[in-house]
């Protein structure tokens, strides 16, 4: 491999979205060999994530035409030149959050937003050119990596190797959902052994919060969202009760103080709504609660919110992808999948072939899914 210049295009099948609250359509596309410190994947499993259907409904605002999906699994098809993390026939993970080992966000042990990401990303790789074409016109990628199609290019800075013998349609999920919210109770938190938590929001992302709380030893895990169907799921990955807040006429901040006797220590937004987001602050405990945000928020909205919840002594914190230093941690993580620390099963509720993705998204929005997985 090395040395070899590759030229070859791959015509393959993706997922195209034209623009916004469009359908999405399959479609062939061309995908350009990698340039230098690139790489490119041939995409093996996928995770539907809530996020790339904000990009659908509008909600999150992007270049089109899109390639859509940042959850998944794949195998090393080629690499440009100066590639030396990975080489073909590698099993790895796309992250959406690089890791340059370099800048002082990578450099300091409480931070993972690696300074790479404050290169805009619009859809195009660091020489502002896209590697994907269909129907004679540039597609965008989303997310760093765009995986809902057969065929990705990618930075070697948002790739990492993990164990061979992997099954892909499980770990997928560690590319973005579980070690998110796994993430966000572990390291963002740091939840304490008998401790009180709180989580709004119980998709894929809330129940990977609720696992991380009780590995670390909370003694209650309350569970909150408006849809009673998530409930059962929610306690068999460890919630120990769960709330709808339809069924209070009381802000639920008020009723977790009644219902905990004003102990919730930890509290977790796993949905991206601000009217939530303030919620999960006013409900963690006033003089030593932490609350920490989750869910992607949409964008150009702003907080309103009293100072004094904070003035009392809350601490607010942010959680990007489970605060984990991705090509470092993420191998880890596939690591203690393998040795059993952590099961799926309750997380992936439906597994479908990647020509059936539109039924895929139908689950999410009917609130049927917690995670559907695409087979390539």
């Amino acid at each position: 491999m090395h040395g070899k210049v590759w030229t070859k295009v791959i015509k393959c099948k993706a997922a195209v979205l034209w623009g916004p609250k469009q359908p999405l359509s399959i479609e062939d596309i061309e995908v350009a060999p990698p340039k230098a410190f690139e790489v490119r994947i041939k995409i093996l499993a996928a995770g539907i994530c809530r996020t790339d259907d904000h990009v659908i409904t509008g909600a999150l605002s992007t270049n089109f035409p899109v390639i859509l999906g940042h959850e998944a699994t794949g195998i090393v098809e080629s690499i440009g030149e100066g590639v030396t993390t990975v080489k073909p026939g590698d099993k790895v993970i796309p992250l959406s959050i690089p890791q340059c080992r370099k800048c002082s966000s990578c450099i300091n042990p409480n931070g993972n937003f690696c300074l790479a990401m404050n290169v805009a990303d619009d859809g195009v790789l660091s020489d502002s050119t896209g590697r994907f074409t269909c129907k004679g016109k540039p597609v965008y990628r989303f997310a760093r990596n765009s995986t809902f199609t057969e065929y990705t290019v990618t930075s070697e800075l948002l790739v990492a190797k993990i164990d061979a013998a992997a099954p892909p349609e499980k770990v997928c999920l560690i590319g973005c959902g579980f070690a998110t919210g796994y993430g966000a109770a572990i390291n963002t938190a740091k939840v304490t052994p008998g401790s009180v938590c709180a989580v709004f929001g119980l998709g894929g992302v809330g129940l990977s919060i609720i696992m991380g709380c009780k590995a670390s030893g909370a003694s209650r895990i309350i569970g909150i969202d408006t849809n009673p169907c998530k409930f059962e799921r929610a306690k068999s990955v460890g919630a120990t009760e769960c709330i709808n807040p339809k069924d209070h006429a009381k802000p639920i901040s008020e009723v977790l103080k009644e219902i905990t006797g004003d102990s919730v220590e930890f509290t977790f937004e796993a949905i991206g709504h601000p009217e939530t987001i303030i919620d999960a602050l006013a409900s963690c405990h006033e003089s030593h609660g932490t609350s920490v945000v989750v869910g992607v928020p949409p964008l150009s909205k702003m907080i309103a919110y009293d100072p004094m919840l904070l003035f009392t002594g809350r601490t607010w914190k942010g959680c990007c992808f489970g605060g984990w230093k991705t090509k470092d941690d993420i191998p880890k993580l596939v690591s203690d999948f393998m040795a059993k620390k952590f099961d799926f099963d309750q997380l992936i509720t439906h597994v479908l072939p990647f020509n059936k993705i539109h039924e895929a998204f139908d689950l999410l929005n009917k609130g049927e899914s917690i995670r559907t997985v695409l087979i390539f």
